[in-house]
This record gives C-alpha cells, sequence and structure tokens, in this order.
C-alpha cells in the first residue's frame, strides 16, 4: 500500500498534498493539523513516498504530528543546513514507512524536464512574509500536486530501485520501517556491522599471491609513504598504454582508438566476477566492524550461484549488498567504516590486474578499467589466454569471464563503444550511452554518433530526418550559487530550463549570474542563439526556428573527440 506526498511550508500557511494512486484518491490539508493526524492514523502502516523525503519532508509529517512549528523545521533544514533528525529527539519515536524517491543525480525538475513534461516554478515566492491569499493558495497546490504526479512517474520509471529495496527487506526478514534507509545502511544491519574505530587507515600491504616485475614500481608506489594522500596520483604508461593509478581504481586507455578485427582476430573483454567482494572474502577484508562475517561469505556465493543460472531477479538483493559493501567500508557515517580495509581492497584489487598485464605481455592490450582488461588477440591464441588466466585464477583465487567483440571505438577509458560479432553494442560515457526517460538529454547527438558509428548513418541525416521536439532539448539548472538566470534581456522566474538551439541570430544564450550587477556566465554546452521552452512538450514537433546545424556540428565535434575522421 503506497501513498505519494509532498509538502509545501510558508511562514505563515502549510499544506500537503497526498495521492494514493491504486485506489485514485487525492487529499489536500491546508493548515488542518487534527485533520492531517486524523488521515495519518489511518494510514500510518502505508508507505509514504516522496522525492527528497528522507531529508525534508517527513520531518515537515513529524512536526505537524508533534505540534511544531513546520515553518521552524523547514528553516533549521533549508536556511540552517542541519539534519532533520537533530530538531528534536522525539521524531525518532514517530511511525513513517518513508520511502524516498528521488535520484542520486538530479532534482525533481530536471528529471521533469527530461520526461518532457511542464517544469514551469510557482510565481507564488516561499519566503513571503504574510498569509498566502486564496488564489495563491490555489495555485500551490495546482504547483504542489504537480510535484506529486511527477514523483509518481519518476517512481514508476524507477521502480526496480523500490523492488530491490523491497527485496532486501523480505530476503533477509527486516522491517518495513527500514524501507526509508539507503542500502548501505540495510547493507550493515543485515551484516550486524558495530561502529569501531580503527587507527591503521595507511597500513598498505600486498597480497602475498602477487608476482609482479616489470611493473613492481606501482606496487612499491603504493608502499611509500609520500603517497599516502587520497589525492595522490601515478601517471605512468603499462603494456604500451597510458595509465592513472590512484586510491579510487586503475584507468587507462589508447585514446581515440579504433579498430575492427581481421577474420583472424579477437577483441576480448576479460572481467573478474564480483572483484571487490571476491577480495573482501579471500583475503579477509571484509570490514572489521563486520560481526556476520559468513553471512557475507553466504551472499556472495548465492549472488555468484544465481548469476550463474541467470535468475537476475532472484540474484538482485544479494549482488547490491555485494556492490555496496565495499563503498561502505570508505564511508565514515556508515556502521561498516573501515578506511584501512576499502584502501587495501583498492590495492589488491589494481595489483592483481597488473599481474595479470604483465603475464599477457604477448598480446595488445587496449583499456584497462578497475576490474577488467580489453585486449587484441589471433583467434588461434585464444587457448593460450585462457591457459594464462587460468594459471592466474588458481593463484589469485579470483575468477575471470570473457566476452568477445568485433569492433571498438574509444575515446578514453571512460568513453567508448563496442560492438560484437552479432551486432549487439556496448557503451559507457555521455556521448554514447543509451538514454531513458530519467536521463534525456540531446539525445539526438548520442543518437547521430551511434548511428554514424555503427551503421555508418551520415549525422546529417539522423538529424535532419528527427521532428521530435524532446530529442533535441538540453536541460539546465540554475544552482545555488546563482541569484537568476537571464535570457534575450530578462530575469527568468525559473530555476531549470529546456534549451533548443535557435536560428534567431536576435535569441541571446540563457547565462547565469551570481550577484547584482555580476557578468551573466552563460550555460555551459548550450547554444550562443536559444529559446526555451519549459512547458509540456509530449508529442510536439520541430518548430521551423529550431537551429538543426547546431546539433549536427555538436556531434561532429564529439566524433573526432573518439579519433573519427569525418
Amino acid at each position: 500500500m503506497l501513498l505519494f506526498f509532498d509538502f509545501e511550508v510558508f511562514k505563515y500557511d502549510n499544506l500537503v498534498v497526498i495521492l494514493d494512486p491504486i485506489k485514485q484518491e487525492e487529499f489536500v490539508f491546508i493548515n488542518d493539523r487534527d485533520g492531517f493526524i486524523k488521515f495519518y492514523e489511518s494510514h500510518k502502516n502505508y508507505v509514504w513516498c516522496g522525492f527528497n523525503s528522507r531529508h525534508y519532508d517527513q520531518y515537515i509529517v513529524k512536526s505537524i504530528l508533534c505540534d511544531f512549528n513546520p515553518y521552524e523545521v523547514s528553516k533549521h533544514i533549508i536556511i540552517d543546513k542541519l539534519p532533520g533528525y537533530t530538531f528534536s529527539s522525539l521524531f525518532s519515536k514517530i511511525k513513517l514507512n518513508n520511502y524516498d524517491v528521488m535520484t542520486n543525480f538530479h532534482g525533481l525538475k530536471t528529471l521533469e524536464g527530461f520526461m518532457s513534461n511542464d517544469i514551469r516554478e510557482t510565481t507564488v515566492p516561499f519566503d513571503i512574509d504574510r498569509k498566502l491569499t486564496d488564489t495563491e493558495l490555489e495555485e500551490i497546490i495546482k504547483y504542489c500536486k504537480h510535484d506529486v504526479e511527477q514523483t509518481i512517474e519518476v517512481f514508476l520509471q524507477r521502480k526496480n530501485e523500490f523492488d530491490s529495496q523491497l527485496s532486501l527487506i523480505k530476503t533477509f526478514e527486516l522491517p518495513l520501517s527500514y524501507i526509508g534507509k539507503t542500502q548501505a545502511q540495510l547493507a550493515a544491519i543485515i551484516l550486524n556491522a558495530k561502529p569501531t574505530k580503527f587507527n591503521d587507515e595507511w597500513d598498505i600491504r600486498l597480497p602475498q599471491t602477487l608476482k609482479l616485475e616489470k611493473y613492481k614500481f606501482v606496487a612499491d608506489w603504493f608502499l611509500n609513504e609520500d603517497n599516502h594522500d587520497y589525492k595522490s596520483k601515478l601517471k605512468c604508461e603499462i603494456a604500451g598504454v597510458p595509465h592513472i593509478i590512484a586510491w579510487g581504481g586503475l584507468h587507462g586507455a589508447i585514446s581515440k582508438y579504433q579498430y575492427t578485427c581481421k577474420d583472424d582476430e579477437l577483441l576480448v573483454m576479460a572481467d573478474v566476477d564480483q572483484l571487490y567482494p571476491t577480495l573482501m572474502i579471500i583475503y579477509n577484508l571484509l570490514s572489521r566492524a563486520v560481526k556476520e562475517y559468513k553471512k557475507f561469505e553466504m551472499i556472495l556465493s548465492e549472488s555468484l550461484r544465481l548469476k550463474k543460472l541467470k535468475m537476475k531477479k532472484e540474484r538482485e538483493p544479494y549482488k547490491r549488498i555485494c556492490n555496496i559493501t565495499y563503498g561502505a567500508e570508505g564511508d565514515k557515517f556508515n556502521s561498516m567504516y573501515d578506511p584501512l580495509h576499502r584502501n587495501l581492497v583498492c590495492v589488491y584489487g589494481q595489483v592483481l590486474i597488473l599481474d595479470l598485464i604483465e603475464k599477457l605481455d604477448k598480446f595488445e592490450l587496449i583499456q584497462t578499467n578497475t576490474d577488467g582488461i580489453l585486449i587484441k588477440i589471433k583467434k588461434k591464441d585464444l587457448n593460450l589466454l585462457k591457459n594464462i588466466v587460468h594459471e592466474w585464477e588458481q593463484r589469485t583465487h579470483l575468477k575471470m569471464s570473457f566476452d568477445f567483440y568485433k569492433t571498438v571505438i574509444q575515446k578514453d577509458v571512460n568513453n567508448y563503444l563496442i560492438i560484437d560479432f552479432d551486432g549487439g553494442i556496448k557503451s559507457k560515457g555521455a556521448y554514447v550511452k543509451k538514454l531513458n526517460p530519467l536521463d534525456n538529454d540531446l539525445a539526438i547527438v548520442n543518437k547521430a554518433i551511434v548511428d554514424y558509428m555503427t551503421k555508418g548513418i551520415e549525422v546529417e541525416e539522423t538529424i535532419n530526418n528527427c521532428n521530435e521536439l524532446i530529442m533535441f532539448q538540453k536541460i539546465v539548472k540554475l544552482s545555488n550559487k546563482y541569484l537568476y538566470a537571464w535570457h534575450n534581456g530578462k530575469k527568468l522566474n525559473d530555476k531549470t530550463f529546456r534549451v533548443f538551439a535557435s536560428k534567431n541570430k536576435n535569441d541571446s544564450y540563457i547565462g547565469k549570474q551570481k550577484i547584482e550587477g555580476a557578468t551573466i556566465e552563460k550555460f555551459a554546452n548550450t547554444p550562443t542563439h536559444c529559446f526555451i521552452n519549459n512547458n509540456d512538450i509530449k508529442g510536439e514537433k520541430v518548430p521551423s526556428n529550431l537551429d538543426k546545424n547546431f546539433y549536427i556540428e555538436l556531434s561532429e565535434e564529439r566524433l573526432r573527440q573518439f579519433g573519427v575522421i569525418l
């Protein structure tokens, strides 16, 4: 049973809109504490879903239930920038099954923009120093309802995240009230971690299974106390490829590299299965704050078993715990915090991958990432490759999987596209990633680039044949560092904007201003001449003033960054 809600809090007024999407019911409470308490009492066993509700809205709910002034709680969180739970210890005693729909990357208005929806702000200022008029209240209710509806839409797009959270709770028999915790917090609870203070963050050591000769200087770099700083990096050449060694991982790639295999060749992507969780088990690097070591071992084993059986849905809760645990070791606010073991997991992973690269020196290295490598081989050498990797697996106790590809086009280690022998595509990076309704920015440019790389379709053809306005949108947001956005000599009321390139040379760029009288700075990656449409644009066709040449030139520039010669 789910409810979706949003609060708007003013100095002399507060209101909440609640929607029940199953029963299709709407509830609005305006300065109505008694009515809201009655509703809460009859719905407190529901899951209350909001956007940024973990940090804000849940505390407004609790402030009303505790008979505190919601405006004071709102100020505590927004103006004073203090956690909501610090306002009163009474908050922890109130039952609220709160699930936060917020993503890690974007605010609600940005997501609304990606989905082609209306992103206009209310005209009623939130710092208004009087009671709202009836007309203003009507506008705020409409605005608030719109945001709740948008939260539902975001929830539906990311329902797999909710299902994953719920599966963790069910699989590990946790109370429903834990639906509001982060998955890192759940991992600490599941593994029974107890906060422990350690004083050995930089007692770096190497795995005893390591056999490094040519690249031993990397291992020595990790051991050198002068480099025991998270900002330190080692730039070096490994197997003829520029690499960066750091405390967050290993990365290397031939820049602007393109290759399609001949008939007797293969591109091999070799990845270690669940590298970090496996290192934690094999080398005893799970957080020392964890009291249920065997449980983590069981979780990893079950994750790998279900992966082998291709049982994706059943595997999800186990995979989540495995993937989250490494990050939690480096989070000082998590009960699993153990910085030494976090560092050692990262160091062991890097030097053991370098160990493998050293043994594969007869093959051409194209790319190295944290848990694997991309190499080019002759087909006749596949068994040799497998034998070398098998020896490495036996010695290191890690397990590696292989995928085979025909073509690679890479800008760098974080931006590449590879094509398998059946035409399947794997891509990474903002320029070539597959976009979705919650990440829909300059989609026509991504499509033009990928279609050119994979199908040989000219950029102009892709762009000129597209007439869906949403494909050309660029979403930008005014950060809290700036006072206003400007366009065509006017201050703008909104904070988030859907921007398009304009043929009209009288249209200005969209800019932002930090303080009154300061220079108006152009938003990055936006056209010199643009128009703005913050309305709902579902189904809208491209207008005559859209400058498609801007998108053609941008696509061609990005292709050149991949080394593509046009």
